[in-house]
């Protein structure tokens, strides 16, 4: 017998990765100067990406267990892939942030080191960070919306409707 493990799955990456938006967005660094934000934005940011690839994986297994409205769950589908693949872009950022002297020693091909390091001056910037958190942040409600409407219907979120008539979804 197959379990649908997504809804305990899926709660965890959530949380990590609206605080790593939330830490991202919001001026911590000057409420708070004495502690190292970055370290635990970057673990925030590692441990939520590893949570969604898992949630993702158990959204496949829900979605054959349940038969929802196909529409709906491909909405949902597309949400949580473009909320992964942007943190999974943030991430490769920090990687290549903290893995720059590892970059330089062991890779020889100065053409992939150049790209990689062009990646991640691109990815360091506040600017790029703050729009892809923005965007990543709401790519996740969005998904968070749906799922919400796949598990209790329309009722319990009062934002469902209205993402249902945007993207023309009818249940």
């Amino acid at each position: 017998m197959t379990y649908d493990i997504h809804p305990i799955v899926v709660h965890f990456p959530i949380a990590m990765l609206i605080l790593y938006s939330l830490m991202t967005l919001l001026p911590f660094q000057k409420w708070m100067p004495n502690i190292s934000w970055k370290h635990i934005e970057r673990a925030l940011l590692l441990v939520g990406f590893a949570g969604a690839v898992v949630a993702s994986g158990t959204g496949e297994t829900a979605e054959h267990l349940m038969r929802p409205n196909h529409a709906l769950v491909e909405m949902h589908s597309l949400f949580a892939g473009a909320a992964t693949w942007i943190y999974g872009v943030l991430l490769l950022g920090e990687c290549i942030a903290v893995g720059r002297r590892y970059i330089e020693r062991y890779i020889r091909w100065n053409p992939l080191k150049r790209v990689l390091f062009r990646i991640g001056a691109l990815l360091e910037r506040r600017g790029v960070a703050f729009i892809l958190s923005g965007v990543g942040l709401i790519a996740i409600s969005v998904t968070g919306i749906l799922g919400g409407v796949l598990v209790y219907g329309t009722s319990k979120d009062p934002f469902a409707l209205i993402l249902l008539n945007l993207f023309g979804i009818h249940l």
